[in-house]
């Protein structure tokens, strides 16, 4: 009976904490009353809505406890039962300054931050992974970003496709998760959000929502 039909969607959220410039980030509070929020609105037929963690705004300060939340989603799949379900990885992180939501197609292999993280980490045109080679090297989402931002559009919602993640800390988590997704046959994919002043909490939250739904319609 429950094998009956296409395998469940599973997806793993990750926000962010505050960091310099931006007191209160609009992805911690997303991340965090995720589940809440989409348990009232009820989930999607194949959707499984998994870990929801919020991480450090700091490139290596993040990096341990997001392998960590990688690994264990590999884990649970691994210990069900063979090919129990399709595991997408998403990332929210947040631009100040912009004024629509943003599916970020890829990540540079690059890490040249503004300012100092949370943990006063300031590299400079520093490759991210060394063994992948040199600071122009990309990896791209194995996801259908196009159609995941024409469907959002469709939906009403401000949003557009990016090649451009920044240098920051956002850049530095999604490509070490793109690695992890590459080398574990599973997906990832980053979004930006504005700030609440630009873009209201609610509107968020359905945002967030509806990207679920998207994801598990389309992949």
């Amino acid at each position: 009976m429950g094998s009956e039909g296409p395998s469940p969607v599973t997806i793993h959220v990750t926000g962010f904490k505050k960091f310099h410039g931006v007191a209160e980030n609009p992805t911690e509070t997303i991340v965090s009353n995720l589940k809440d929020y989409v348990n009232k609105r009820g989930l999607s037929k194949g959707l499984i809505l998994g870990s929801c963690n919020i991480l450090e705004t700091a490139g290596q300060g993040a990096i341990a406890p997001l392998y960590q939340t990688l690994q264990s989603a590999v884990a649970k799949d691994e210990n069900g039962s063979s090919n129990s379900g399709r595991v997408i990885w998403v990332h929210f992180g947040v631009n100040s300054g912009a004024t629509r939501f943003a599916i970020e197609n890829q990540a540079v292999n690059e890490a040249t931050f503004r300012c100092p993280d949370e943990m006063g980490w300031k590299p400079q045109k520093v490759p991210i992974i060394p063994a992948d080679g040199g600071i122009s090297r990309t990896r791209e989402s194995n996801l259908p970003v196009e159609e995941i931002t024409k469907e959002l559009a469709k939906r009403g919602y401000e949003v557009m496709t990016s090649d451009d993640a920044g240098r920051f800390v956002c850049n530095y988590v999604y490509y070490h998760s793109l690695r992890f997704a590459e080398q574990n046959g599973i997906k990832s994919l980053f979004v930006h959000v504005p700030l609440f002043f630009t873009i209201d909490e609610e509107t968020q939250m359905q945002f967030a929502a509806s990207l679920l739904e998207v994801l598990a319609t389309l992949c």
